[in-house]
């Protein structure tokens, strides 16, 4: 996608620089690659992903940074695939939560 493409334009959360669409964080680019990853090997299709991810950003409250939407539609497809249960899921980022609250400032976090 360009920097002028119209479908860029209508998404004012997506992080951008002067030549584009961006990363703003790492987990950022981590989401993107693990969706074109389970895109690859089979378990979901582009025009499934795309659908759900529309949904996901139709929904959501308008404030919500795009790639959260990314975050959001990979649990989805995740979940929808058997890959994981919604319970799995839930547990994760509550694992993850509590990881991070414990984890002084500057150190890798660790499940």
């Amino acid at each position: 996608m360009s920097h002028g493409d119209p479908g860029v334009a209508a998404l004012p959360t997506l992080p951008r620089d002067a030549d584009g669409p961006v990363f703003a964080e790492p987990w950022q680019a981590q989401v993107f690659a693990m969706a074109v990853r389970l895109h690859e090997q089979g378990h979901f299709t582009w025009p499934e992903w795309a659908a759900q991810l529309s949904d996901q950003i139709a929904t959501a409250d308008p404030e919500t940074e795009y790639y959260e939407h990314w975050l959001a539609t990979l649990e989805v497809m995740v979940a929808r695939s058997g890959i994981s249960s919604p319970i799995e899921l839930a547990e994760r980022r509550e694992e993850w939560r509590h990881a991070a609250a414990t984890t002084p400032h500057g150190q890798a976090i660790e499940l």
